[in-house]
């Protein structure tokens, strides 16, 4: 065997080994691994031969590398369903994920021009900002920015959104949801999504808008949520006469 051969043969036996370990639930998911070189002084190889291990652990999607924190088993994938009309967390609680929501700022701000156009507001007409993050296995996975249409945004601006989903406070507000228009994309994490998904800004995202509609065909809310793509998937259940699908392409 050349050196090279043993090389691979080592760090591909390491990278095997703590596959088994992930999988079998010795390293649970989201725990963080030994350091790197507590790992490599265990398995008697260079700090080199253990990052070629970790390397392929991380394209096989069982680990994820935090730098300046560590490295950390991958998190269950969160399934983000597209044939249902519910809110995000009750989607995912209802998979039984523990999904925490916590409110990083509310106010009745002047409407974004672009979300003006989205929820047909006058130019100048303001509207409730409700900017939440949410958190699954411990970290943050979604931040999510709605603008809700007043006056309705009045009724509900006061409501604990940290244990109710906005869909549910609408609800007890009288409006009653009869669709929602959605696009989700790739996308690259911005300056001030990364703040709050303490992740580098840069990093792989989906990026869903929704806008979600009354009985009369008000558009009520409109939502902007930056999803990390190492966090969730986009799951679907296909149908003759079910649910349809528009693919097109990014612009």
């Amino acid at each position: 065997m050349t050196a090279d051969a043993g090389h691979e043969a080592r760090y591909r036996a390491i990278a095997a080994d703590l596959a088994a370990k992930i999988r079998s639930g010795h390293y649970a998911p989201g725990e963080a691994l030994p350091p790197q070189r507590e790992l490599s002084a265990s398995y008697g190889v260079t700090l080199m031969t253990l990052r070629q291990a970790l390397r392929e652990l991380s394209d096989e999607k069982l680990i994820v590398q935090r730098p300046g924190k560590g490295t950390f088993v991958s998190p269950p994938h969160l399934a983000y369903q597209l044939d249902s009309l519910r809110s995000l967390v009750d989607d995912l609680r209802r998979q039984g994920h523990d999904v925490r929501t916590a409110v990083a700022g509310r106010a009745v701000r002047r409407a974004p021009a672009a979300v003006a156009a989205e929820l047909r507001l006058r130019p100048g007409d303001s509207a409730l900002r409700l900017e939440r993050v949410r958190e699954f296995s411990g970290r943050p996975a979604v931040h999510q920015v709605s603008w809700v249409r007043r006056p309705v945004a009045d009724q509900i601006r006061d409501r604990d959104f940290t244990t109710v989903s906005l869909y549910a406070t609408l609800a007890d507000a009288g409006v009653t949801v009869a669709r929602a228009s959605e696009v989700v994309r790739p996308g690259l994490l911005d300056d001030a999504a990364a703040h709050h998904l303490q992740e580098p800004e840069g990093s792989p995202v989906l990026v869903s808008t929704r806008i979600t509609y009354a009985l009369d065909g008000t558009p009520v809310v409109s939502d902007h949520a930056t999803i990390l793509g190492s966090m969730m998937e986009i799951r679907t259940d296909r149908a003759a006469t079910g649910l349809s699908l528009t693919w097109g392409a990014t612009s």
